[in-house]
């Protein structure tokens, strides 16, 4: 058998093939006085059409002023300084001409709109052919010509420029600014709707706060400054956060006199106070849900009545859904945190829509190319030697019966499953087939290029891939979540630990050369740590260590190596030594296969209280343990099998819950399962990571886990 394609599907996917019209759009930042049937009547809209492309608006009474509303156009505008009958302002403006542009070699839709000052719509437009297919050289285009425009829009005036500070987030800014993030990236279209990242000094367009337009004239709103030498529009606007046309529409003597000159005293908005910046470092946030109230809030985020309303005064206007309300940064304890956003704890399991289908590949190595199925003894012996094929075995039976699991919960999956045979060409080929529409999720495969190769073929359509036991592939792609944290993140949580129970206690480090890093750490962690003599970077020099132990203190050796050899001779001399009046605990911030080898000796493990981090537990017998047991004739799970069922089970819970793993993963912090737990954050573009892990350790010949009290 060369190939293998399972299909696991209980329900098709259908297609409907829709038809959308194109529709205008515009925004609108409510003013002081305005209503929903106001603003209504200028766009010629029912107020009905308001509400349903503002879903976070439910009734006419939501409309307060700073509220950034979408605008569906359909008719004309009534310009609100002229009388409705006389002026109407045209929804699409006309082109005066057209010319043509033949398409040449790397030439992009963007580069085209910047080099004729077209918007990409209005090129769309006159050239409809480009909605359903890309740019491709050799293509006529028609280019429309516009008048200039003689002035800025008023409207542009309710808005300033901000520009983002240092641990400033989408819902620091949007709390700071009182509207909800969806408005912030109605108001910021570039923004990224897959990741939440904001650059330091990234430029955002925001509603002026609430008495703070241009248009209001109050001399209160306003400061007198004086023109010192060499000061530049551009310069003053980035000081004030205006645009340089709103500097001359406020000081129309500027044109009058030729320009900016020293000494002039212009009338400028009054800068925003920004003492006591609302940022991640101070607080976390959360986003309101529908439906949700204050009594309910409270008891959520573990907070008075009185401070939320102290620290959210706009509270005092309504709780509405989409709002961002601030607290202290020391509420997170107990609170599910991620980017300092406040999530709501959501029970997977009972948040399932049996609607959402979701559809999975697996691509994993079973290496059937080798195997003979005819030869029952000789495959055995295969899966018990080759690595790659008792994972591959052991990890699809465990996703078996996740999938068997969410079909008893009435969610239809549908599954194809590839033996990429460990090799790259058969990935390409395997790609090169089969249609990756309507997918997602692909989990695998193993290796790192075959993992890079699969990554860049799927984020060209938007589809996660999960690494079934990667850490890290070395490449950055900002579609894969890789399952099993990193080595720093499990060194970090052991050293996070040791450091609260630390009690002046001797610490030793036996570190080989190929573990600096953690040598550099645990000393940086414990800076009065000695360091063990190694002997051809193998074995330890027995004399000189000895004499490192106290009598009176005691004893916490670190041990980090990848050699079984090593790790038998320190667990051996350390056991010996370990006696009523020396006590010595062993510790490894890198558990490896060397730990785990049939040369090293349980009992001086367990003598040694030996502890480590580890991004797996071991499994008692659970509801998946006697599942697996029940399907496969009484065989226990190993840990490859735990795993499968782990990470398929995870996945699919999402995408039950939400059929899009990057939305889900905005909202969703810990999960856990039989012996492996997630939390995926999200690290700009390189990918999705795997934060959350265990603390281990021997005890009575047992492996048990290390219950924190904290988040750690």
């Amino acid at each position: 058998m060369k190939k293998i394609i399972l299909r696991l599907g209980f329900v098709a996917l259908f297609l409907a093939s829709i038809q959308v019209s194109a529709q205008e759009y515009t925004t609108h930042a409510v003013k002081e006085g305005e209503t929903l049937r106001s603003i209504s009547q200028r766009y010629r809209v029912t107020p009905f059409t308001i509400l349903q492309s503002n879903k976070e608006i439910k009734t006419a009474s939501d409309v307060k002023p700073n509220t950034i509303l979408i605008i569906p156009l359909g008719g004309s505008v009534i310009n609100e300084q002229s009388q409705p009958k006389e002026e109407k302002v045209s929804l699409q403006e006309k082109p005066l001409g057209f010319s043509r542009h033949r398409v040449r070699k790397r030439e992009t839709l963007f580069g085209l709109t910047q080099r004729y000052k077209i918007t990409e719509e209005q090129l769309k437009r006159y050239n409809r052919n480009l909605y359903s297919e890309p740019l491709k050289k050799g293509m006529v285009l028609q280019i429309p010509k516009f008048p200039e425009p003689e002035e800025e829009d008023e409207r542009e005036l309710d808005f300033e420029t901000y520009t983002v500070q240092p641990k400033e987030t989408r819902w620091s800014i949007a709390h700071k600014y009182g509207i909800t993030v969806d408005s912030l990236v109605v108001l910021n279209p570039e923004l990224n709707e897959s990741s939440d990242y904001l650059a330091v000094g990234q430029e955002l367009k925001l509603p002026r706060p609430k008495g703070d337009s241009l248009e209001n004239q109050e001399i209160n709103l306003f400061t007198s400054f004086t023109v010192p030498p060499k000061q530049t529009l551009y310069s003053l606007g980035k000081e004030y956060g205006i645009s340089s046309d709103s500097i001359v529409k406020l000081n129309p003597e500027i044109m009058k006199l030729g320009g900016l000159k020293e000494g002039m005293v212009l009338r400028l908005p009054k800068k925003r106070d920004n003492s006591g910046e609302v940022n991640t470092e101070n607080f976390i946030f959360y986003e309101v849900k529908p439906k949700q109230n204050i009594f309910r809030l409270t008891q959520n985020l573990n907070v008075t009545r009185d401070e939320l309303f102290r620290m959210n005064p706009d509270l005092e206007n309504g709780l509405k859904a989409g709002m961002i309300l601030k607290l202290p940064k020391e509420k997170a304890s107990g609170l599910e945190v991620k980017n300092a956003l406040v999530l709501d704890k959501i029970n997977l399991v009972d948040s399932i829509n049996v609607k959402n289908r979701p559809k999975l590949i697996f691509m994993l190595p079973f290496r059937l190319d080798r195997i003979d199925l005819n030869d029952k003894k000789k495959t055995e012996g295969q899966i018990k030697i080759r690595k790659d094929i008792s994972l591959s075995l052991g990890f699809y039976s465990g996703a078996i019966v996740a999938l068997d699991s969410i079909k008893k919960m009435g969610v239809s999956v549908d599954v194809k499953t590839f033996d990429t045979e460990l090799d790259q060409k058969k990935v390409k080929d395997i790609l090169s087939r089969e249609n990756l529409f309507g997918v997602n999720a692909i989990i695998g495969p193993v290796s790192s290029n075959a993992l890079n190769e699969v990554a860049v073929q799927a984020a060209s359509k938007n589809i996660p891939v999960i690494s079934p036991i990667g850490s890290n592939s070395g490449y950055s792609h900002g579609n894969v979540y890789y399952s099993v944290p990193t080595d720093a993140v499990l060194r970090d949580k052991m050293l996070s630990y040791l450091g609260k129970e630390y009690k002046n206690q001797n610490v030793i480090i036996i570190a080989d050369s190929t573990h600096q890093v953690a040598h550099d750490s645990i000393l940086s962690k414990f800076p009065s740590a000695q360091i063990a003599t190694i002997i051809d970077n193998k074995s330890l020099h027995l004399n000189r260590f000895l004499v490192k132990l106290s009598e009176t203190k005691e004893n916490w050796v670190f041990l980090e190596t990848d050699q079984p050899n090593m790790v038998s001779s320190v667990t051996s001399i350390l056991n010996s030594a370990n006696t009523e009046e020396i006590v010595v605990r062993m510790f490894t911030t890198n558990f490896n296969p060397a730990f785990e080898s049939d040369v090293i000796s349980k009992t001086h493990l367990s003598n040694l209280k030996f502890t480590y981090p580890s991004f797996y537990r071991e499994v008692a017998n659970d509801a998946f343990t006697k599942a697996y047991q029940k399907k496969y004739n009484g065989v226990k799970p190993d840990r490859y099998a735990v795993r499968g069922f782990d990470v398929t089970f995870d996945i699919l819970l999402k995408l039950a819950h939400k059929n899009n793993l990057f939305e889900t993963s905005k909202i969703i912090g810990l999960t856990e399962y039989a012996g492996n737990s997630f939390n995926y954050y999200n690290d700009l573009s390189s990918g999705y990571y795997n934060k959350a892990s265990y603390l281990m350790e021997y005890d009575s010949l047992r492996i048990k886990e290390i219950k924190l009290n904290d988040d750690l």
